[in-house]
């Protein structure tokens, strides 16, 4: 049996990013997975807000500038409102001096355009079984069964809240803004996309408490439809349901360890956060351009299953996942929180954060990867 250098066992976005990003480096790469089935056409209502750093290493990976261009909607302003008349907190890439702020790519189209990419990529192999490597990269997801096999503590710790994904069509066009509300206990998120409608559709995050998700995923669409309009309160325009709804749990967690001698664990088999703040994917990728990093820089005696080197990574992503997750599990403590006091507390600051530019833009640059 022919020997790999890396085993990418999950064929996601973070798992197809990596497996391109070792292959461009020359490595010997399998990627556990099918590429025929990746490329089926289903219904994907997910939508991703990608940042610059994102979008740097896809664009390394030529796979950003073949995407169709109704997959991608760049972000030139995002309005936080709060759960109260007046509470705003705005951010707008020409205050910030860039061009824009974020994309917000359509979920099947990336991972249909990464899995072409993988086609043309000479030193990678699909395989369909586990194959001998020195390296295993676990790019599985929260659900990651090798993960567990080796021993890893990986405790999720439950929101109780579950996020809605959906894709609508306004009467209105979005202009490229992102809007989102904070409305205690539920967090609703709109975010611009070219589908179905160009200009005049949005990507629906929206994160409730576990029973309300469940009572409004039972509702009939035109009932659904005006809970999420009353939500929104009508800035978005007149929101319809172009797509179904999917669903899922939200948690928080963090591997532990993240590496071992022959492993290393990326994206969601690694760590958990809240949507809220949109950086999940943001932190895959982030990972596969750290690992590859450090598999390029390596000691020429060192295998890429080198523990010591394993380390490195490990080092450099565990200050940004961590922060990461603080943060987005701080944010949900304070603006899911119903307690009155709390509630007046967190709209005013909304608005006193919004009249100070300098730490606006700070914020800024620290979510985007600038």
């Amino acid at each position: 049996m022919q020997k790999y250098e890396v085993l990418v066992r999950g064929s996601g976005c973070v798992g197809r990013s990596l497996a391109l990003a070792l292959g461009a480096q020359g490595l010997r790469v399998a990627l556990l997975g099918s590429a025929e089935a990746s490329l089926a056409q289903r219904e994907d209502v997910r939508s991703y807000a990608l940042n610059a750093a994102s979008v740097r290493l896809l664009r390394e990976l030529k796979v950003w500038d073949s995407l169709p261009l109704d997959a991608i909607s760049p972000v030139y302003d995002i309005k936080v409102s709060g759960d109260q008349a007046g509470a705003l907190l705005e951010f707008s890439a020409w205050q910030q001096g860039v061009a824009e702020l974020a994309f917000i790519v359509d979920a099947g189209a990336l991972e249909q355009q990464l899995a072409t990419a993988l086609r043309f990529s000479p030193h990678v192999k699909i395989v369909d079984a586990p194959v001998p490597a020195d390296l295993t990269a676990l790019c599985e997801g929260r659900d990651s069964q090798q993960r567990a096999e080796l021993g890893v503590r990986f405790e999720a710790h439950a929101y109780g809240h579950r996020a809605i994904a959906a894709r609508l069509s306004s009467n209105l066009p979005h202009q490229g803004v992102a809007r989102q509300w904070f409305r205690s206990p539920d967090v609703l998120a709109l975010l611009p996309i070219e589908k179905p409608s160009a200009g005049c559709s949005y990507g629906l995050v929206w994160s409730l408490p576990e029973q309300q998700a469940l009572d409004l995923l039972a509702e009939p669409d035109a009932e659904f439809e005006a809970a999420m309009n009353a939500a929104s309160g009508g800035e978005a325009g007149i929101l319809t349901l172009a797509t179904g709804r999917s669903s899922w749990p939200l948690a928080r967690a963090q591997a532990e360890p993240v590496q071992g001698p022959g492993w290393v664990l990326l994206g969601d088999a690694a760590h958990l956060v809240h949507p809220l703040a949109g950086q999940g994917l943001n932190l895959g990728l982030a990972d596969v351009a750290a690992l590859a990093a450090v598999l390029a820089t390596k000691e020429a005696w060192r295998s890429v299953g080198d523990e010591r080197l394993l380390r490195r990574f490990a080092r450099a992503r565990m200050a940004p996942n961590w922060a990461m997750g603080e943060l987005t599990d701080g944010l949900l403590k304070v603006f899911a929180s119903e307690a009155m006091p709390l509630r007046e507390l967190r709209n005013k600051g909304l608005n006193a954060l919004n009249s100070v530019p300098p730490l606006k833009r700070w914020l800024t640059t620290r979510a985007l990867g600038l």
